[in-house]
């Protein structure tokens, strides 16, 4: 039975106990979370939640009774100890509801009020032990219609809030689009309208994390009026949206759906911007994957370009960093723009050095502001904001020469006034939390220090109260002595209290002294005085921590209404980072600024892939150059070994171009980069389970999308196309592949072509802007070395035997493998390896003449070319054969 089925029949049953009722009446609030319910200094979960979260984070699974012969499942955990399981469980992509006691236990049942104080989901969470620092937690909505979507992303730790409305190309599909948009984002958890999600949207990428709201609540309408009471605006025509109805439904579901988890204000959320894609490079999840641009193919960090690429020095600075590599730039003004902040910077050695060491004190600015905004952030964060505002001064005395100086300068400027503040405020070293004293620096808050100071009055007054009494009483035995159930008191022995009378003539103590406890030998007192300095020093440690939060609060909102010089001065700061990181690189790496036009040429002299260069010892990559011209090397076909590094070369010229457009200098002697508005790959052999398509088959999808999607500007990279299905299918479809790259009207892009098909290399000498080259190979004896160099030319061997060798293949099966390659050589064996299969389309047999008496002439013969003319079909021919057909004819022409 399932919690929903479990709830909707207890919470009417008489037998279950009023805990067991509230409990699940909480619950059906939030049927599809973990919900942690407070019991005393424990979280407890159950039935379903309970099993969930024993498995999950290794509790014990027992049991309680909410009723007669009514016994549920349970888990619990620490309470001090919340946050750490909290992260495990959103880490697992679960959504958890943390329901606290909020009031007083109620009259007549011992039940204390309860209810839900926040959710957390994995695109919602804000605690810093459960972000990674380095990177942004996204949460996303989308909303399609038709042809068209709408698409907002926020997080909610930095306060960042985008949106943008998506109306792709006809060949184009929209959920394509949303799709590569949501997979540069990394979203954790994406909203969808509840249709939607009835729908099981197969385009969200894998382990995305899917949330719903209501369709009703996320019309064109009631989005409006979400974001025009988010952000305090009678319209949205300020922020862009105008005319953009699925962007502002989109918008307005991240709104809600914030509004429905968070249980609190949103103040952190204090604007949008509206974007277009259209200013970027688009990657699928193929090219990102097959470029490791983020992480490996074994999801390993540091064999990607970002470990490459990344030596920011800033929580922020890594963010951007990220989001550049990710949007590669289409504007070459902005570009340009990029690489002389980057050649600036890499020329000035020393001002670069200076800057780098001042950036290292600044924290997460970004998400500090932010905390601050949401008024959680701890005395200690305070702190570090503090000490990063004390680095502003050397962060711009230090980039006093660059280009950018004075706005940075101005920027970091408007935000002395809150240095100002927390260094008068927050003492050096503050404790972690409040509620013990010692955060608020004397002498900022009166009120602070004048009850501190007659709190410490009164202690030592106290102090000295024994010594006054017995003067003033003249009993030397008298004591001060304090418990917690009658407080402070002065206590007078029976004996003394009459050996005192004796000596003064029966005069009794001081007036003003109150009986309090008789005990069997002596008697306890206070007085009026006695009783008003108690006061003050057991309520002084309360007192003080209501005082110090009443002041610290104030602070906060003084920092928080800051926040928008802060995330200037966070922006400013990352962006400065980053171009610094990209220098960094750039002079320990010996990259070269390249030439980034609107032509259509790549141009690399000497290049090296960044990664696989980072790998290995100084020296030893072997660089390579390479070219592409839509006019004339528009296709490159490479023939070489396996292991020879083919594959790595086709990535190294992606790498390169994707690296210019970001703006960073580049591994290579010298670089010419033609604009490119999509890279495309297709590279590796991965069949897909779930749905139950093959190797083949996903290579096939995979190459239709290219096809139908690259334009004139594109780099396809492909890599051994056809090898999924039988040697002669797989060299027609990769022969007709490059000829429709080659041919087709629409398309003409710059393409890499891999593969061992060394028959593909013929197309150089029929289709004028195919050009072959080659992995060089030394061979000597048996023995062979691979060169890792691209020199132009074809290979007409695999040397796969060798590579068999070299893997550890045993020696029997590689003597019996040279063997019958020998055959196949030869012609014996299998027909596949004969003539036939080494024949171009151009060297087919002339058709048979008929059965009849030869007619001898004084002409000359006809000519081949007319021959094959004569022989067309042409009605049969679709234009792009016949393109093909006509190359082919006019090189028999030449050739006879």
């Amino acid at each position: 039975m399932t919690d929903s089925a479990i709830a909707a029949q207890a919470i009417d049953d008489s037998r279950v106990v009023p805990l067991r009722r509230q409990y699940l009446q909480i619950k059906q609030r939030f049927p599809d979370t973990i919900l942690l319910f407070r019991l005393g200094d424990f979280y407890e979960t159950f039935d379903e939640d309970a099993e969930l979260a024993a498995r999950l984070l290794d509790l014990v699974l027992t049991g309680r009774d909410m009723g007669k012969g009514y016994r549920v499942p349970m888990a619990g955990l620490p309470h001090h100890a919340a946050e750490g399981y909290i992260a495990r469980l959103v880490a697992a992509g679960h959504k958890v509801a943390v329901c606290e006691q909020v009031g007083e236990v109620q009259k007549g049942r011992g039940l204390v009020d309860r209810d839900v104080t926040r959710v957390v989901t994995p695109g919602t969470v804000t605690d810093a032990s459960m972000l990674e620092s380095r990177r942004n937690t996204y949460i996303a909505a989308v909303v399609i219609d038709g042809s068209r979507a709408g698409i907002a992303y926020s997080d909610v730790s930095t306060g960042e809030f985008r949106v943008c409305q998506l109306q792709p190309g006809p060949n184009d599909g929209v959920e394509s689009a949303v799709a590569r948009e949501l997979l540069r984002l990394g979203a954790a958890e994406v909203v969808l309208p509840q249709t939607t999600i009835d729908a099981n949207p197969g385009w969200l990428p894998e382990g995305t994390s899917r949330s719903s709201v209501e369709d009703w609540r996320i019309t064109t309408q009631r989005s409006t009026e979400t974001l025009e009471r988010q952000f305090r605006v009678d319209s949205l025509d300020g922020f862009g949206l105008t005319g953009m109805p699925l962007a502002t439904r989109a918008a307005g579901a991240i709104v809600a759906y914030l509004q429905d988890t968070q249980r609190s204000s949103l103040d952190q959320i204090r604007s949008l911007a509206v974007y277009s894609t259209d200013g970027f490079m688009s990657l699928d999840a193929q090219t990102r994957r097959n470029l490791e641009l983020t992480e490996s193919g074994r999801g390993e960090r540091r064999h990607s370009l970002i470990a490459v690429l990344d030596q920011t020095l800033t929580p922020m600075g890594a963010r951007m960093l990220r989001t550049w590599i990710g949007q590669p730039l289409l504007d070459l003004a902005a570009i340009g723009e990029r690489q002389d902040a980057v050649e600036h910077l890499l020329d000035e050695p020393l001002m670069r050095s200076r800057m780098r060491n001042a950036l290292k004190p600044v924290a997460d600015l970004e998400r500090l502001a932010n905390r601050a905004v949401m008024k959680t952030i701890h005395p200690r964060e305070l702190a570090s904001l503090r000490a990063s505002l004390a680095a502003f001064p050397d962060v711009a005395a230090a980039a006093s020469s660059h280009p950018d100086a004075h706005r940075l300068r101005s920027v970091l400027d408007a935000c002395g006034q809150v240095q100002d503040l927390l260094d008068g405020a927050i003492v050096d070293e503050p404790p972690a939390t409040l509620g013990k004293g010692g955060v608020i620096r004397p002498g900022f808050a009166p009120e602070l220090d004048g009850h501190e100071a007659r709190a410490r009055e009164a202690r030592d007054w106290i102090a000295g109260l024994e010594r006054t009494e017995r003067e003033r009483s003249g009993i030397r035995s008298l004591k001060v002595g304090y418990n917690k159930v009658f407080g402070y008191y002065l206590e007078v022995t029976t004996v003394a209290l009459a050996q005192a009378e004796r000596e003064r003539a029966g005069a009794s103590l001081p007036d003003d002294y109150i009986p309090k406890q008789s005990l069997s030998s002596a008697t306890r007192y206070f007085t009026p005085e006695l009783k008003e300095y108690e006061t003050i020093v057991l309520n002084a440690q309360e007192t003080l921590a209501s005082i110090e939060a009443d002041v610290y609060r104030r602070v906060v909102a003084q920092v928080a209404g800051a926040a928008d010089a802060l995330l200037a001065a966070a922006d400013a700061i990352a962006r400065l980072d980053v171009l610094a990181s990209l220098a960094e690189v750039a002079a320990l790496r010996g990259y070269v600024r390249p030439q980034v036009d609107d032509s259509c040429r790549i141009d690399i002299v000497d290049g090296r892939h960044p990664t696989l260069e980072a790998l290995l010892a100084a020296g030893e990559y072997v660089p390579n150059d390479a070219t592409l011209d839509c006019g004339d090397a528009q296709v490159t076909i490479l023939t070489g070994p396996n292991m020879a590094g083919k594959s790595s070369w086709l990535r190294q010229v992606a790498l390169l171009v994707l690296m210019a457009q970001i703006g960073s200098f580049v591994p290579a002697a010298r670089a010419r980069i033609g604009l490119v508005d999509r890279i495309f790959t297709r590279i590796g052999a991965q069949d897909d389970i779930a749905t139950g398509q093959s190797t083949f088959m996903v290579e096939m999808l995979e190459t239709a999308s290219i096809l139908n999607n690259a334009t004139p500007r594109s780099l396809v990279v492909l890599d051994e196309i056809g090898r999924g299905t039988s040697t002669y299918d797989g060299l027609a479809i990769a022969r007709a592949i490059v000829e429709h790259l080659h041919n087709a009207p629409n398309l003409g892009c710059r393409t890499l072509f891999a593969t061992h098909y060394h028959e593909l290399t013929e197309l150089e000498s029929v289709l004028p802007r195919v050009r072959a080259c080659r992995m060089d190979v030394l061979e000597d004896g048996d023995q062979v070395v691979f060169l890792r160099r691209v020199v132009p030319g074809a290979a007409d061997r695999s040397y796969g035997i060798h590579v068999a060798q070299l893997a550890g293949i045993p020696r029997a099966i590689v003597r019996r493998a040279q063997d019958i390659l020998a055959d196949l050589e030869a012609g014996a064996g299998q027909p596949e390896r004969s003539g036939a299969l080494r024949r171009s389309a151009m060297s087919r047999p002339a058709p048979e003449l008929p059965d009849q008496p030869m007619q001898l002439t004084l002409f000359a013969p006809p000519h081949p070319a007319l021959e094959e003319l004569r022989s067309l079909d042409i009605e049969s021919l679709s234009p792009l054969e016949a393109i093909t057909r006509l190359f082919e004819l006019r090189k028999l022409a030449i050739d006879s």
